[in-house]
C-alpha cells in the first residue's frame, strides 16, 4: 500500500483498535512478489529469473527466506477497514513503485 495510507492506518490502529488486534494493511489483494520484483528490476535495468524451490534454497543465504519468498499468502484488509473505518485512497503498490521516487537516483 502507499506509505500515506499506511501512516493513516497505523494512527487509526493506535487510536481505535482493541489491544491484541491483528490487522492487515493492504490496499489490494493478490499482488505477487514476482510482479513487485519485475517492476523494481525493470526500473533498475536488471534481469529477473524464476527459481525452483531447490534453486531458491541454494540462492538465499537463509533457508527461511527461500521458504518465505516461495509462500503464497494473500491477505485482505477488510477487517481493518471495517473495524477502523479506514479505506486506502492513494495509489496501489505497483502504481507507487512505477511512478514514485523509490527507484530514482538522487542528485547531489
Amino acid at each position: 500500500m502507499h506509505r500515506l495510507d499506511a501512516a493513516v492506518l497505523f494512527r487509526l490502529a493506535l487510536e481505535k483498535a482493541p489491544a491484541g488486534s491483528v490487522l492487515h494493511g493492504v490496499a489490494e489483494s493478490g499482488v505477487t512478489l514476482k510482479s513487485i520484483a519485475e517492476t523494481i528490476a525493470r526500473h533498475l535495468d536488471l534481469p529477473t529469473v524464476s527459481l525452483t524451490p531447490e534453486e531458491a534454497a541454494t540462492h538465499f543465504v537463509s533457508p527461511f527466506m527461500a521458504i518465505a519468498y516461495g509462500f503464497d499468502g494473500p491477505v485482505s484488509s477488510s477487517y481493518a477497514q471495517e473495524l477502523l473505518g479506514w479505506t486506502p485512497t492513494h495509489s496501489t503498490l505497483l502504481e507507487d513503485l512505477e511512478h514514485g521516487d523509490y527507484l530514482t537516483t538522487p542528485t547531489t
